[in-house]
């Protein structure tokens, strides 16, 4: 039996999340990646979409969701989460990290990030 992984790596978004107000104007670069086990058995055989899990529809929720402002870097990946489980209930060992590129910390800082999983 075939094992299985997809990712999507690297996503980078401009959006406006944060605490402080000038975050939420002003915004910042966000790089989102996600991942989960799939059952690659029957697309492997069949070359057909509708038999693999469209990692464009995966894309396309984090892209809407990263649309609208959160505060929290949490409840900005809890929402992506909730809604790739509605879309994909079958996904297991799912994964997704958010990266805010050069936070407003007080220093020199690449990133700050949060991982999430289900």
């Amino acid at each position: 039996m075939l094992k299985g992984k997809l990712e999507l790596n690297d996503m980078v978004f401009y959006s406006h999340h944060g605490c402080f107000k000038e975050e939420r104007i002003i915004g910042n670069k966000f790089i989102v990646n996600f991942s989960c086990s799939i059952n690659p058995e029957s697309p492997a055989y069949t070359d057909d979409l509708n038999d693999a899990v469209d990692y464009q529809i995966i894309y396309q929720i984090i892209a809407e969701e990263m649309k609208i402002k959160s505060h929290l870097l949490e409840h900005l990946g809890g929402r992506i989460l909730n809604n790739i489980k509605n879309q994909f209930p079958e996904l297991e060992d799912v994964t997704l990290s958010i990266a805010k590129i050069n936070p407003p910390l007080g220093g020199q800082i690449g990133a700050s990030k949060i991982t999430l999983s289900y």
